[in-house]
């Protein structure tokens, strides 16, 4: 599957009204979301470009920003570096993780034993 890397959605966090989980795709490529727990912060905004697995040590970015605005222009930028950077196998691997969890927690949900991968 080929990818425009710069055809991003927004999907509003279901547990923070002010954090969104960033797509490009099927792949959920970060997040954005209001900085919270600190109370002498200079930025107002944090994200996180990238994914694991499917990403080495040090390869997600991140920062902050003081505006929704330029940490959206921050986050794009920094998910562009990160997604022409991956190979196709790195994106089968996120995906193969996230379908493994969804299957983990339907059996656990229908009381059944998860087995050992």
């Amino acid at each position: 599957m080929i990818f425009d890397f710069t055809k991003l959605t927004r999907r509003r966090d279901a547990n923070r009204p002010d954090c969104w989980q960033v797509y490009c795709g099927d792949i959920c490529a970060g997040w954005i979301a209001k900085a919270i727990g600190m109370p002498n912060a200079q930025n107002d905004w944090t994200w996180s470009a990238g994914f694991y697995p499917g990403s080495g040590p040090g390869e997600i970015r991140s920062g902050c920003a003081d505006t929704f605005e330029a940490a959206r222009i921050a986050f794009e930028r920094a998910w562009l570096a990160f997604a022409t950077s991956r190979t196709p196998d790195d994106f089968e691997e996120w995906r193969d993780q996230r379908d493994w969890t969804a299957r983990k927690y339907a059996l656990r949900d229908r009381g059944e034993q998860v087995p050992i991968r």
